[in-house]
């Protein structure tokens, strides 16, 4: 899909848990000069809680609202690399907006290595409780079909350091221009 002059703008990651949006989203807004904007923390700083506590207080379908209210504003903002939650394609609503204004680059990696590096993180994630390999099995084969729907760009981050990752970004964004 060729990037209009109005797509261009945004640069959405969407992804799994575990796949590098905010380390990569980081990265890339400093190589590209613009703002970054993670959903997740955009909503924690508006619920004034954790992702994890929206989702225990008031529920998932809470959260989802709140999410879309987040990437709604990320959009609507100047240019900006936008890492998003790894749900936020559920949204139908969600996979047209960011189809119609940003690419969209889904980072991609093997669920197995997704329960490998998230173990032992700090940031509690509700829906890998108890089994996270289950879950992540789980959630990439419901949710791959929503990632490749909205994808512009994907890149498997499996195996593959940050820097490395970065730069396969880079190189595809780059050849759709």
């Amino acid at each position: 899909m060729e990037p209009t002059p109005e797509r261009s703008q945004h640069i959405v990651l969407v992804g799994l848990s575990g796949t590098g949006k905010s380390a990569i989203a980081t990265r890339l807004g400093r190589h590209l000069g613009c703002s970054v904007l993670d959903t997740d923390r955009m909503v924690e700083r508006r619920a004034g809680a954790t992702v994890a506590d929206v989702f225990a207080r008031d529920g998932e379908a809470a959260f989802r609202q709140a999410e879309r209210i987040a990437l709604l504003d990320a959009l609507a903002g100047p240019a900006a690399v936008i890492a998003t939650g790894g749900g936020v394609v559920l949204d139908a609503g969600n996979r047209r907006d960011i189809g119609d204004s940003a690419t969209v680059v889904w980072l991609r990696a093997d669920p197995a290595e997704l329960a490998e590096r998230l173990t032992g993180s700090r940031e509690a994630r509700p829906l890998l409780a108890g089994d996270a390999a289950a879950a992540l099995r789980r959630l990439d084969a419901e949710r791959s079909p929503l990632y490749a729907e909205v994808a512009d760009v994907v890149v498997d981050t499996t195996g593959r350091a940050p820097a490395e990752v970065l730069a396969a970004v880079l190189e595809e964004i780059g050849s759709m221009r």
